[in-house]
């Protein structure tokens, strides 16, 4: 140990010899010395986490599903319409008498997924299921997976923990401000995509909230109309749901 000591300290010497003769102005070795301070007290996780999709060591499977939900909320977010999907040639085609009996038997649980994800839209060009939930030990990278794939689709990613406000009109508040109103902020004017984190710390009040603005709908009447412009329209934009108990 007394000589690893010793060597580090003489490689350290050697290093400020070298650097105070290649830099003489005094300003850049402060500048220097700024930048390997705050990099040494940079937690390992922040410097070394995910910026793209690419960047992802989650799990294949999830992350595909996520973005594939996140993308078909462009028809409504960004006005593009849903691809259409390409038609198969008769050689694709499988005339197996046990396929058609029973088609699921032979799929895997991603084409079933996918399947379930390429639901018709709803009138409003919203998809089926108006709320991914993520659910995970601590540390598995959910709030991670959740901010790079808002960010790769397009979308401005705002944050909430659902344990801060314990009470239902803060929480319906929070809601409402992030998913009606767009980020004029930041250098983008990106459409919001709101992540709920610790939503199974949640009361019970709060989440009955979150189920009455997903579920809120058009054409119930002059009485409903009139609750919703106080409470709110439609929900127009992804909520990404994070918990560790499912």
């Amino acid at each position: 140990r007394r000589q690893v000591l010793e060597a580090s300290q003489q490689l350290t010497q050697i290093l400020d010899s070298e650097a105070s003769a290649e830099s003489p102005d005094p300003s850049v070795d402060t500048d220097a010395a700024a930048e390997e301070e705050s990099a040494s007290h940079c937690l390992w996780v922040d410097k070394f986490t995910p910026r793209r999709y690419m960047e992802l060591l989650s799990d294949d499977y999830t992350n595909r599903c996520l973005l594939k939900w996140l993308k078909l909320w462009d028809t409504v977010v960004f006005g593009k319409d849903k691809a259409a999907k390409r038609a198969k040639g008769p050689a694709a085609r499988a005339p197996l008498s046990h396929a058609k009996e029973n088609p699921n038997k032979w799929k895997s649980k991603a084409q079933l997924t996918e399947e379930m994800l390429e639901a018709e839209l709803d009138q409003h060009g919203r998809p089926k299921y108006k709320v991914a939930l993520l659910c995970g030990p601590p540390g598995l990278g959910k709030t991670t997976l959740a901010h790079v794939i808002a960010r790769h689709a397009g979308y401005n990613a705002v944050e909430m923990n659902a344990s801060d406000d314990r009470s239902p009109e803060a929480f319906r508040a929070r809601i409402e401000a992030a998913t009606q109103m767009r980020s004029v902020l930041g250098s983008r004017e990106s459409p919001n995509c709101l992540i709920i984190d610790e939503i199974d710390g949640a009361p019970a009040a709060s989440i009955h909230v979150l189920l009455g603005i997903i579920q809120r709908k058009e054409g119930e009447g002059e009485a409903g109309a009139g609750r919703r412009r106080r409470e709110g329209g439609l929900l127009l934009r992804p909520i990404i749901c994070i918990c560790n108990d499912q």
